[in-house]
């Protein structure tokens, strides 16, 4: 069986692609066309939804790495909303085989807890990796990191402004040299990865911590968010982030999804996607490296 590594580098290839399309969808945020209106029940509303990721991904399966759809935005519509998350993952197995799916919860608890999340995330929802939260310590990681083929992304950097309240603090070792909570995490962090199914989400709008992080971790794969909305420094951020033997997947979500408002919003999501690979690529090739990554 491969791993999870071997697994995303097989899925970036297979399209030449770097992008992640995150499935971040809110039913007042879809187009009017498929929207079921004001007034329209929960489970219209989630089947909406579904009919919406259908098309997102139709218009998107041989032009991306990866699907990321958040939890939260699925759990806020009830039990239609994971309905519609279940059938949104079985499609995306149909329809983009080799991509890859990653769960956004930042799920983050310890012993038999953790283990109930991980079954959940794995067996029932079958994603083929999750977004991590690993403020506890190394027992936070165990569970999601038991399975060689699956992964996890430990949120180490975010694309919010907010994250330096805390990320960005100075810690100091035992050699009384300090250093951001961010860079220990992803130094510390490494280690635990045993079946080497361990990435790091690093956030695109603090593309230096993104070099820093890449240094004293060169092949562990990045999930670098923060493109497109929030306003990160795409070039940059592949620059940093993707070096010979260490790989980054970069997410788009609403700069992809809600590229138009109107009938024609699975090809402005099309454009989108290929604007950003295209992005992607040209600063790969700048920067010496080709297809297929290694």
């Amino acid at each position: 069986m491969k791993t999870f590594v071997e697994r995303l580098r097989i899925a970036c290839n297979a399209n030449q692609s770097l992008v992640c399309v995150g499935l971040d969808v809110d039913p007042e945020l879809i187009p009017d066309s498929v929207s079921p209106g004001r007034g329209a029940s929960v489970r219209e509303h989630a089947r909406a939804c579904l009919r919406f990721n259908k098309a997102i991904v139709d218009a998107t399966a041989d032009l991306v790495c990866a699907y990321k759809p958040n939890l939260a935005f699925y759990e806020a519509q009830g039990i239609p909303g994971i309905i519609a998350l279940t059938r949104t993952i079985d499609y995306i197995r149909q329809a983009a085989p080799k991509s890859i799916i990653i769960g956004d919860s930042k799920m983050g608890d310890i012993g038999s807890t953790a283990e109930a999340y991980a079954r959940a995330m794995f067996d029932v929802l079958e994603f083929d990796a999750v977004t991590i939260n690993a403020w506890g310590g190394q027992e936070t990681t165990e569970p999601w990191l038991a399975r060689a083929e699956r992964g996890a992304f430990i949120w180490c950097r975010g694309s919010n402004v907010g994250s330096s309240d805390f990320q960005d603090l100075n810690v100091i070792d035992s050699d009384e040299i300090p250093e951001p909570l961010y860079l220990r995490m992803a130094r510390v962090s490494q280690s635990w990865s045993t079946k080497g199914n361990l990435g790091l989400v690093m956030g695109a709008t603090a593309p230096n911590q993104i070099k820093q992080v890449r240094n004293v971790c060169p092949t562990l794969p990045l999930l670098i968010p923060g493109i497109g909305v929030q306003g990160g420094d795409l070039v940059h951020s592949v620059s940093q982030g993707v070096v010979a033997g260490g790989v980054a997947i970069f997410n788009s979500s609403r700069g992809i999804i809600y590229a138009s408002q109107d009938d024609d919003y699975a090809d402005a999501a099309r454009d989108a996607a290929a604007k950003l690979r295209g992005t992607i690529n040209g600063t790969l090739s700048a920067n010496g490296l080709e297809w297929p990554l290694t």
